[in-house]
Order: structure tokens, then C-alpha cells, then sequence
């Protein structure tokens, strides 16, 4: 049980406190109800950006990370398709250092074109070196928009193409800031060695003053159900042949969304899991095989991704995948089995509850969704689903027509 405060100022900026007296140390984290599903289809990659930008010096502070290491701070930030998140860890004792630095880069940025052209060339550098040059780097550049057809899912967090980020002017930049860097669109946490009025009193003297921008209504596009089978094949300079199959599944939201979760644990979770004890070691189809989901909050993509080894025909890996998830399909899972993964979901979950930055991050992740309290229900949502559910979703999930499958076909001579 993670237990919590939670107060709100008059502009809009949502405040929770976890007290863990436990440890010296203090988190403040900062989650801003934005990402890459924000972005205009023709100016992609924002999100990210801004998530470099905002280390590179505020209205009052030239330098961020100077009173952060002077205070013994240790910061970072990322960025998903839903949420951008900062967070510092500090002695608790110096927890004013962190509301100083926090709240200035949320009242504005330096906004110098200098900071514009480090930041744009360190993010272009990052999509090249990550993206575009490493082997399988575009998989996401190239699944997205072959799965999604009109939601902002179609491109990866890093952006749709090079040149949105290469031609992004400091007037996009203000306005991007301006829409989505306001009090009223971030949930501020404070967790570890601190105290409930204290925290109320820094909060008031830090961030109060922050005027509201007004909170806008998101609209995004509704993903229309596939009707029909999306694939591609790519030959590349690659290692090996490689393939990947994506299925829409549902939101975070939803009940469903639990025992999706469960069905990607039970195919790919451990040794023991099934594809890698039947594709891997018993039938010796694929060096490596993995099943997992985006974990959206709006409709996720479900992923099979396999590796077939070098004298395994890609028809032949591909039909043994699908092999086993009609097992999903058609047969019950065993107690024994779904039991397993159940459990292994709670100790994970009470492990992350030992440390302040994992608690700080969930309470503020779960409160976006709607309710922090949620984080301590997350473990019985995952014990009621039944073996039903897993069979239901599974047929829900894994359907030719609901599939998005990408190939490639190593070719040394591909460029």
C-alpha cells in the first residue's frame, strides 16, 4: 500500500506527497500530460525535443544542471508517445533546490536560439545514430504507420522523418510550450524523507505564482478496427531476417488491457515462457523471440518479434508463431500456469514499492490515468482475470485480420 496526500493549487497543478522516512533522500517528480500523440502530423518529434529543451536553461537559471550537482542531485527525464516526464532525486535536506529549478523552467524557458540549435543537433544526431544506422533501428519508423492508419500512434516518439526536427523554428517551439508546459497540464509528486505541510508550503512559494494557461481539450483521432491484414518486406543490411507481428489491442483503461499484459508474460516471460520453450529450445526455430506490448494509454499494439535462426525459412518461423498463439486461442490456459505470472506481477510490483523513485513515478503515472489510488488496486486487477479472459482476449487479439507484419530479409548489398 502506497499511501499518499493530494492537494491542488488554484492553478490547476496537482500535488501528491508520499511520506518514507525511511530513507534521507527525496523525489520530486514532474509529469507533463503530454507526448508525441500531441504532435501536428507535419511537425513531429516535439514531445522529445522538448524533453532536451528543457535542460538547456530557464528564465532566472542559465544553467540547470549546475545547482542540481552543487546540491547533489541526480535528474533525467523521458519522453513516451502519452507523457513526458522529469524527475530529481536529492537529499532530502536540500529539497527546496529541486522546487527552485522545477518551477522556474515551468514559468519559461531561456528560449535562446543558441539552446534551439544544441538541442535540435543533439535529438537529429540521436535519430540518426539510433534510427536510422543501427540494424532494426527503423522497426518502430516503419510499424507504426504500417499498423496505424490515422491515430498519432503511427509515428515513434523520436518523430515521423528527420526534417521535422531539422526545420523546427523557435516559433513552434513557444507555441508548443506555451499549449502544453502549463500548471493545469502537469501532476507534481513528492515522495521520500519529507513532510505533508512542508511540501504544501514549498509548493505555494514555488509554483503558485505560476499563472494558468488554460487547459485545452485533446481530440485525437479514433484508430478505426482493422479489416484486413497490413505487411511489408524490407531488404535490408541486417544480421539476420528478422519479422514482426503486430495486433491492436485495447487502451490502458480498459479491463482487457490486463489480460493482455498476462497473455504477453505467459508467451514471453522467463525460459519457461511458451514461445521461448517451444520456438527457442525444443523446436530450435529462433535465436531469440519476444512478445510484449506498447503499454498506450490509448489503443496499444501487441508484438511478436522473432529472430528465425539461419536455416529456417521465414514461412516456416512465421507459421510456427502463429501456431502458438491459436493455442491461446483454442485451449484454456492451466491455473498452475496463469497463477504464475499473476505472481510474478506482484513481486514486481512490491519490489518497485522499495524505492521512492519507482513509487514517485507510478503515483504520478496512475493519477494522469485518473486516480493515484489505482497503483494500490493494479495487483487485484491482475489476480480477477480468469482463465476466460485470457482465451477471450486472445481471440480478440489474435486475428489475421487485426495483423500488422513487418519482414526483414537481410541482404548485405541493401542500402
Amino acid at each position: 500500500m502506497v499511501k499518499f496526500s493530494r492537494f491542488t493549487l488554484d492553478n490547476g497543478l496537482r500535488i501528491l506527497v508520499h511520506e518514507d522516512h525511511a530513507t534521507p533522500m527525496a523525489v520530486v517528480n514532474l509529469l507533463y500530460d503530454v507526448g508525441s500523440r500531441d504532435e501536428h502530423p507535419d511537425k513531429t518529434g516535439f514531445a522529445h525535443l522538448f524533453e532536451h529543451l528543457m535542460f538547456g536553461g530557464s528564465v532566472n537559471i542559465p544553467s540547470y544542471d549546475g545547482p542540481s550537482q552543487a546540491v547533489g542531485a541526480q535528474n533525467n527525464a523521458f519522453t513516451s508517445n502519452d507523457i513526458t516526464n522529469y524527475y530529481i532525486t536529492l537529499p532530502a535536506a536540500n529539497l527546496e533546490t529541486a522546487f527552485w529549478l522545477e518551477s522556474d523552467r515551468m514559468l519559461g524557458l531561456a528560449f535562446s536560439e543558441k539552446s534551439l540549435d544544441v538541442q535540435r543537433n543533439v535529438v537529429c544526431e540521436e535519430f540518426k545514430q539510433r534510427y536510422l544506422n543501427q540494424p532494426y533501428g527503423d522497426v518502430w519508423l516503419r510499424l507504426r504507420p504500417l499498423a496505424y492508419q490515422v491515430h498519432p500512434y503511427r509515428w515513434a516518439t523520436i518523430g515521423k522523418e528527420l526534417s521535422h526536427i531539422e526545420q523546427a523554428k523557435m516559433d513552434d517551439v513557444r507555441a508548443f510550450f506555451t499549449k502544453h508546459y502549463a500548471p493545469e497540464n502537469a501532476i507534481l509528486v513528492v515522495a521520500g524523507d519529507v513532510e505533508v505541510d512542508a511540501v504544501k508550503e514549498l509548493t505555494e512559494k514555488w509554483f503558485a505564482p505560476i499563472a494558468s494557461r488554460g487547459k485545452y481539450v485533446r481530440k485525437l483521432p479514433a484508430e478505426p478496427e482493422q479489416r484486413e491484414a497490413h505487411r511489408e518486406v524490407i531488404y535490408a543490411d541486417v544480421p539476420l531476417n528478422s519479422l514482426y507481428i503486430a495486433f491492436h489491442g485495447p487502451a490502458r483503461l480498459e479491463n482487457a488491457y490486463y489480460a493482455m499484459d498476462l497473455i504477453s508474460d505467459l508467451l514471453s516471460r522467463g525460459t519457461s515462457s511458451r514461445l521461448y520453450r517451444t520456438l527457442v529450445k525444443e523446436k530450435e526455430l529462433f535465436s531469440e523471440i519476444n512478445a510484449y506490448h506498447t503499454g498506450s494509454i490509448d489503443g496499444n499494439l501487441f508484438v511478436v518479434a522473432g529472430k528465425p535462426l539461419s536455416n529456417i525459412t521465414l514461412e516456416a518461423a512465421e507459421e510456427a508463431i502463429w501456431d502458438e498463439l491459436r493455442q491461446l486461442k483454442y485451449e484454456q490456459v492451466t491455473d498452475y500456469e496463469l497463477n504464475k505470472v499473476k505472481n510474478r506481477i506482484e513481486s514486481t510490483m512490491i519490489f518497485a514499492e522499495m524505492a521512492i523513485l519507482e513509487k514517485a513515478m507510478n503515483l504520478a503515472y496512475f493519477e494522469l490515468l485518473g486516480d493515484a489510488d489505482g497503483l494500490n488496486r493494479e495487483v487485484d486487477r491482475y489476480f480477477a482475470v480468469s482463465a476466460e479472459d485470457i482465451q477471450r482476449q486472445a481471440n480478440q487479439l489474435f486475428r489475421k485480420e487485426n495483423s500488422s507484419t513487418l519482414i526483414y530479409i537481410a541482404d548485405k548489398h541493401a542500402y
